[in-house]
């Protein structure tokens, strides 16, 4: 027994999970909490202990078949006392019969593991610099949310519309780029984000590696950031290895699990839009 109180968080709180967050060294977007919680508002959950939130966790619905796992956090000073994992079930309850996606870091793997989580692949976190250049490309307003949903569905293989309606939106921190073909059907888009430190981009779909680098490029000079950090997932090799030729590092990886049948995709994801829901 924890003694610890499970409740739903509040967004004040989800703010807290996102400076926590930092501290760990995920550098969340400036405007994330808004957009996060905006997903599900019922999918961010807390534990109190003394009376103060010591541990946090998401699991965000994003449709009826699909949930995300993450920023699961625990306090230092109250690790190893059952409330981490009692907040883990209290959390995961909320997805039903969802089939669950994390990227989580290479040490709980198998922790992850033990609760049913299979290894899908990795997803990596690249950093850089782009050169500022002329955008070219328009800006998303709010009428192309309705294909670019779709486009979205189709590269991510997930329905998640409340998340992208809020992720998408033109902020002073945030910028999204859109490409058409031939018929003015959209064919990629890639979204740079304002952080604690510098900018990350994500998502970018595209349907080839040149493109979601172009993509990429026109995103951060949108925005006004050259200094960039892109999570490629190992579905996009391609375009981890064009990133580094251009100079771009590998920080870390972080496992990419599923519990439950993982989504189908047809390609065309170069970069997760956030570790924390996907």
């Amino acid at each position: 027994m924890t003694g610890a109180r499970f409740r739903t968080a509040t967004p004040d709180d989800v703010v807290q999970m996102l400076d926590w967050a930092a501290a760990e060294g995920w550098n969340p977007g400036l405007e994330d909490a808004e957009a996060f919680f905006a997903a599900d508002p019922a999918g961010f959950f807390v534990a109190e202990m003394e009376g103060r939130v010591v541990a946090a966790i998401s699991v965000v619905n994003h449709s009826e078949q699909f949930s995300f796992l993450g920023l699961y956090l625990c306090t230092p000073e109250f690790r190893g006392r059952g409330i981490g994992f009692g907040l883990w079930q209290h959390g995961v309850a909320h997805a039903g019969t969802r089939t669950i996606g994390l990227d989580g870091v290479a040490a709980q793997e198998g922790n992850y593991a033990k609760s049913g989580f299979v290894l899908a692949g990795r997803t990596r976190r690249l950093a850089g610099h782009f050169e500022s250049e002329n955008v070219t490309l328009p800006l998303v307003g709010p009428d192309d949310l309705p294909p670019l949903a779709l486009r979205d569905a189709a590269a991510t293989g997930v329905t998640r519309d409340r998340f992208l309606r809020a992720w998408l939106a033109e902020r002073p921190t945030r910028k999204t780029v859109m490409l058409r073909g031939e018929g003015a059907e959209v064919t990629g888009f890639a979204t740079a984000r304002r952080c604690r430190e510098g900018a990350k981009i994500g998502p970018v779909i595209a349907p080839d590696a040149e493109t979601a680098l172009a993509l990429a490029r026109q995103a951060a000079s949108a925005l006004g950031e050259t200094s960039v950090i892109i999570d490629v997932p190992d579905s996009a090799p391609a375009f981890g290895t064009l990133l580094r030729a251009h100079g771009f590092t590998e920080g870390f990886a972080t496992a990419r699990m599923y519990r439950g049948p993982a989504p189908g995709t047809d390609g065309t994801l170069h970069a997760v839009a956030t570790l924390e829901l996907g």
